[in-house]
């Protein structure tokens, strides 16, 4: 096929498009192809995720069920652990999870996996597109590379691109579609054929020189939410030492139109993106010798504050002669953010954890998350928020918003509150104390 016949047949939505890995990322972009006419084969080595989808189930939270049965009712969405079929499509893009290993190396084992199943059902004229989080330069180091060392030409046998995914779970505003598409290639003709394929799909479409510029947009992009969720940790752990809050600082900072964006503290960061990504960067970085000082900085504030969370549970037990110790507290909310039931990297886990490890007696509630398993692969249940009996717990820790929570009925019946979210503004209460703000 000639690449004037690989245009076209992207552009009439002949081609077929694949995707492997099925996950907040991934599933969310198979059904987006698909609504948009392409014909998807989604790829995945969960076969209970596969099972779910056949069914029509979705389990990703912004992807409801009803979309899984229409696009499967129009055949347009094929989910499968067979990766043979990667024979029969004209482009995948690779959604894969890149976790950091315990020595905060990068663990890009599941992209290697990705790229060895290309190789192994490879054909030409694929257009290739990884969207995982990777450091500078993995595109074409671990994907380039490997498949031209079996005898195939990046920009002639295949084309190849990185377009960082830029999903936020449980945005109301802004998804996939209108949220703008950064796309680096090694071509321009790469650039070209991914451009057709994705403006189907999204509004904006922006093409920078090449994938190490894409593969550092997205890094740059979690950096910068890193350092200044930091900063602001930061200041909030001062104001309170200066007897200042720090929730009434930013609301005033807020008004200011112009040069201040406000970042509000909290009981740690969570998620894929900006615990992992920076991280990334700055092991990269040590390969030229250069050591971020600002994303180390900013990893170690982040880190530390479910721990310093925690000292101010003990702090304000104090305050009333309590002891941490056999204490009975419920922690509202353990997903890593409002509204949505993914914990990965959840500061909450932490809190959950050294409460524990203190001598407390700890339940949870969160409504977006049933269960989780502990260090010890215990299986921690969420309890049923009864509203008429919070006076059971000695305290609360409000450690996630959900939008649910009635907190004007939990500050009326809870003996004592840590919002760690300012969850709880407006509502004058004693016995509300927020992070960020004196004890005394």
């Amino acid at each position: 096929m000639s690449y004037e016949e690989f245009k076209k047949k992207m552009e009439s939505k002949q081609a077929v498009v694949g995707v492997i890995g099925l996950g907040y990322v991934g599933l969310p972009l198979a059904v987006a192809f698909a609504e948009a006419g392409y014909r998807v084969v989604g790829f995945d080595i969960d076969t209970t995720k596969i099972d779910s989808l056949l069914k029509g189930e979705s389990y990703v939270l912004d992807v409801e069920s009803e979309k899984i049965k229409e696009v499967l009712d129009k055949e347009n969405f094929l989910p499968t652990s067979d990766f043979s079929k990667i024979r029969d499509v004209d482009s995948i893009s690779i959604c894969v999870p890149t976790p950091l290993r315990k020595t905060k190396e990068p663990d890009i084992s599941y992209v290697i996996n990705a790229v060895s199943e290309i190789k192994r059902y490879f054909h030409r004229d694929l257009l290739i597109i990884l969207e995982s989080t990777v450091y500078p330069g993995t595109t074409e180091e671990i994907i380039k590379t490997e498949l031209e060392k079996i005898g195939y030409k990046g920009g002639e046998d295949f084309y190849l691109c990185f377009s960082p995914e830029r999903i936020d779970p449980g945005n109301k505003k802004y998804a996939l579609k209108n949220t703008p598409k950064v796309i680096g290639s090694i071509t321009k003709k790469s650039s070209k054929l991914a451009y057709l394929l994705y403006s189907k799909i999204a509004e904006t479409i922006v093409i920078v020189s090449s994938p190490r510029v894409a593969e550092t947009v997205k890094l740059l992009e979690n950096v910068f939410r890193a350092v200044n969720i930091a900063c602001v940790n930061e200041l909030a752990m001062m104001c309170e030492r200066m007897g200042i809050d720090i929730w009434e600082v930013i609301e005033a900072a807020s008004t200011k139109p112009f040069g201040f964006m406000p970042f509000y503290p909290g009981p740690g960061i969570g998620g894929h993106c900006i615990p992992l990504d920076p991280q990334y960067l700055a092991w990269k970085a040590k390969a030229y010798n250069f050591y971020s000082r600002f994303i180390e900085l900013a990893s170690d504030i982040n880190a530390n504050m479910p721990r310093y969370v925690v000292a101010k549970i003990i702090e304000v037990l104090n305050s009333y002669k309590k002891c941490i110790n056999d204490s009975h507290v419920l922690i509202l909310g353990v997903a890593y953010k409002k509204d949505v039931n993914d914990i990965r990297e959840s500061p909450s886990l932490e809190i959950y954890k050294m409460l524990k490890e203190y001598g407390a007696i700890v339940e949870y509630n969160d409504p977006y998350v049933k269960e989780f398993r502990d260090e010890k692969g215990d299986v921690i249940r969420s309890v049923i928020l009864d509203y008429n009996n919070l006076r059971k717990y000695e305290y609360v820790v409000l450690c996630t918003d959900h939008s649910c929570y009635d907190y004007a009925e939990i500050a009326k019946r809870a003996e004592l509150i840590i919002d760690t979210r300012n969850a709880f503004k407006g509502i004058e209460s004693k016995n509300i104390y927020k992070l960020g703000t004196p004890v005394y």
